[in-house]
């Protein structure tokens, strides 16, 4: 599916790049995401305004997140990546109904692929300790002259 649900482990929710980085080092992340994608959102190609998503790898064998790119997306397409963050503000038909349309699928495809993303959750909320591996930004530092 072109659009999913990245349900942040509940240890992790406060652990991305804004927390770590200086507001001018996360400006330089997120507008090379917004040059990257060209004015579209990068999973369903609207043109709009676009925020910065940070994509994340869970090894849950070594208690690693991984930072894996991040990402420009449109606001419709953010809301349905972090559903749970939608359910609690009560927005969650606008973002089921932007799922269906972005993947082509009904609403039990919806629900079926919530209940998977709610089951992987579960999973990683096993890890008591995740640490932090935030490598994929080494792509941003200076290069040696």
């Amino acid at each position: 599916m072109k659009l999913e649900f990245e349900l942040i482990p509940d240890g992790c929710w406060y652990s991305n790049l804004r927390t770590v980085l200086t507001q001018g080092q996360w400006d330089l992340v997120r507008k090379d995401a917004y040059a990257r994608a060209g004015g579209r959102c990068m999973i369903c190609g609207a043109v709009t305004r676009l925020e910065a998503h940070e994509r994340w790898s869970y090894d849950t064998a070594r208690g690693i997140q991984k930072l894996e790119d991040v990402i420009a997306v449109c606001r419709d397409c953010h809301a349905v990546i972090h559903i749970g963050r939608t359910q609690l503000k009560g927005d969650e038909r606008a973002a089921a109904e932007h799922f269906m349309r972005v993947n082509g699928v009904d609403y039990a495809t919806y629900r079926k692929s919530l209940g998977e993303a709610n089951e992987l959750h579960r999973e990683r909320n096993r890890v008591a300790e995740w640490t932090l591996d935030l490598s994929w930004l080494r792509r941003f530092a200076p290069k040696d002259r």
